[in-house]
């Protein structure tokens, strides 16, 4: 037997018994993927599939945000791929590939790139890219994407999943290429490296990374604490990212409600107190005993912060965010002081606000609590690594940790 024919018979027991522990199509097109890329000469993989007139990310890794990306049925080169089942490959991406192809992956650069046809189910049809930031694939590693694609479309189809997919709304907030350094002395730490992704309407969106990785950084950037060294963040299509210190006090104030680990009530005010303070510096701010109703400590509204526990004292702080009507609230790890039972609680609490149409950013280690979020990017090195889409969210209740 072949050197080459036991890595693929290896490789195939590894998609295999990846796929059959995933509990949904997403998970088994994930865990598929990431073993054939790890065990390619690809840098970059995204997966397509069609809906409606056009084709749409299904999964992907690399560093920018393809949610909204799409790519037309008309396309001439995906139409090849699928229709005569051959594999497609551009050796020299920006001289060959088509406009549409080089739009879908903004501004992220790509040296070859090989199209792989890839059907989700016998009526799904897709196709996956190999990516390449430098160089050239070579024919025998073409030869390699086929086969892989091929062992983990047949290990999908065998494992009975049914395709789901996440309904995404408007994009409110669109990062791109943000880059932000520290300077202590003589030394410069770069802490994010050029960051892209959206956020849209009434999303959970999770950020996951180890500590210095950026993500607090990049939420006090989009938030309107700090401001970046390049790059842009738009907000319903306005760049903030030069905007004055005047400016950025009106947009937090207007739109976004923080969430902090640390509660950072006024101490010397009752719950309905530290509300109607927020409520004061709004122009259509909710009802402050509503807005504890819906936190679920009505009956607290006169208590001070001192005499409430800390899952009691995170609500209030959710409910002093709410209360401001924002459109987006950035919480930075808010369960990480307490106990499991009240963090439940408290995700329970954000889990209200969610249904109820504002969007969510949280900062978090706890990959537990991933499973809550509709997105995941996870940041590694000041860098997006991976962002996921999962289609069937978990509630609060049902996490385990």
């Amino acid at each position: 037997m072949e050197q080459s024919d036991i890595k693929y018979y290896k490789m195939l027991g590894e998609i295999q018994v990846s796929i059959k522990q995933s509990k949904t199509f997403y998970d088994a097109i994930k865990n598929g993927l990431k073993i054939v890329t790890m065990n390619s000469a690809s840098d970059y993989a995204v997966v397509w599939y069609k809906v409606n007139n056009s084709y749409k990310p299904y999964y992907w890794l690399m560093p920018y945000d393809l949610t909204s990306a799409s790519i037309s049925c008309d396309n001439n080169a995906i139409n090849d791929c699928i229709k005569n089942n051959k594999v497609i490959t551009y050796a020299d991406f920006i001289k060959d590939a088509d406009e549409e192809l080089k739009n879908s992956f903004g501004s992220l650069n790509i040296a070859s790139l090989v199209i792989a046809p890839f059907n989700f189910t016998k009526n799904e049809q897709g196709f996956i890219f190999y990516i390449k930031k430098e160089g050239k694939f070579s024919s025998d590693e073409v030869d390699s994407f086929q086969i892989l694609t091929l062992l983990t479309e047949i290990s999908i189809h065998d494992s009975n999943l049914t395709l789901n997919d996440w309904t995404k709304n408007k994009v409110i907030l669109s990062c791109k290429d943000i880059k932000k350094s520290f300077k202590n002395g003589d030394v410069i730490t770069n802490v994010l490296k050029g960051i892209n992704f959206n956020i849209y309407e009434g999303e959970f969106l999770c950020f996951l990374g180890e500590s210095g990785c950026g993500k607090s950084t990049l939420l006090n950037i989009i938030g309107g604490l700090e401001k970046l060294d390049s790059g842009s963040f738009e907000f319903y299509g306005k760049d903030y990212s030069k905007a004055s210190d005047d400016e950025l006090t009106k947009y937090r104030r207007d739109n976004i409600g923080f969430i902090f680990q640390s509660y950072n009530l006024m101490p010397n005010l009752t719950s309905k107190q530290n509300l109607d303070l927020i409520g004061e510096l709004v122009d259509n701010p909710l009802d402050s005993m509503e807005t504890l109703k819906i936190v679920g400590l009505e009956d607290k509204a006169n208590n001070y912060p001192s005499q409430l526990s800390g899952g009691q004292q995170q609500r209030v702080s959710i409910a002093r965010a709410l209360i401001k009507n924002p459109k987006i609230i950035m919480a930075d790890e808010p369960t990480a002081a307490l106990d499991y039972d009240t963090s439940i609680e408290v995700l329970t609490t954000m889990e209200k606000v969610v249904s109820k149409g504002t969007s969510l950013v949280m900062v978090t280690h706890n990959e537990e609590i991933t499973k809550m979020a509709d997105r995941v990017i996870r940041f590694r090195n000041g860098k997006v690594y991976e962002i996921t889409v999962n289609s069937n969210p978990l509630k609060a209740k049902d996490l385990v940790w």
